[in-house]
């Protein structure tokens, strides 16, 4: 559990869960700091625009970060880079586009935070995931094949550094997250979306669960969600 107060770092804080999470954190007396390419229109806490594609420049800004603050006490990667299409009108760089904004951005965050986390030995480290994490839906080769690896991920970093005290867990957000932009795009009603305050107040319970009894992996859904 955790038993210090410093700061969480959320890496995808965009408008919605990304924002909720820091928000959770900040109520919770963390000091809130998003990462993501693209600023929100209304933020909260300290946020830096970083594109994980630049391998070098995010590394460079989240040890700036950690040079600032120390080493955070809780880090959610929540990127995310959904391609929609049938197989033969993905192409190969659709393919390495999700991979890199999935994949390749859990592993530049965890190698430089999982590292200075586990000296203090506490800490934890959430991931999210999604249906495709699990099952791969026609038209979402893409997306599901880098939910796959980033399901992968997780599980290796969570046998790698439990012995060392770092709580590293992967949630299944299987549903629509209600944001603005969800509205647009699904006809769905909101009533039967995952809401992200709720995901938010989950993810803080799963960075302050007791060492007997770590989650390392979750499954949200709404109620009327199949599955």
């Amino acid at each position: 559990m955790l038993n210090r107060e410093k700061w969480a770092l959320v890496a995808g804080a965009g408008a919605g869960l990304g924002q909720s999470l820091l928000g959770r954190f900040e109520k919770g007396g963390f000091i809130p700091v998003g990462l993501g390419r693209t600023r929100p229109e209304a933020t909260i806490g300290e946020f830096h625009e970083v594109d994980f594609a630049d391998t070098k420049a995010a590394s460079t800004s989240i040890t700036s970060l950690m040079a600032k603050y120390g080493a955070p006490s809780i880090v959610v990667h929540n990127t995310a880079e959904l391609v929609i299409a049938p197989l033969e009108k993905t192409k190969i760089e659709d393919y390495e586009r999700t991979w890199r904004s999935m994949v390749q951005s859990a592993i530049v965050l965890a190698q430089s935070t999982l590292p200075p986390m586990s000296e203090h030995g506490v800490g934890a480290f959430v991931v999210s995931g999604a249906t495709a994490s699990l099952r791969g839906g026609a038209n979402f080769s893409a997306f599901a094949s880098a939910k796959f690896a980033l399901r992968g991920l997780t599980q290796s970093l969570a046998r790698e550094y439990q012995p060392a005290g770092i709580h590293v867990c992967h949630v299944i957000l299987d549903g629509i997250i209600d944001t603005a932009r969800s509205r647009e795009i699904h006809s769905l009603d909101p009533a039967k979306m995952l809401k992200p305050d709720d995901i938010a107040e989950v993810y803080w319970q799963l960075a302050h669960q007791s060492r007997s009894t770590w989650t390392q992996e979750l499954d949200l859904r709404p109620s009327t969600e199949g599955f």
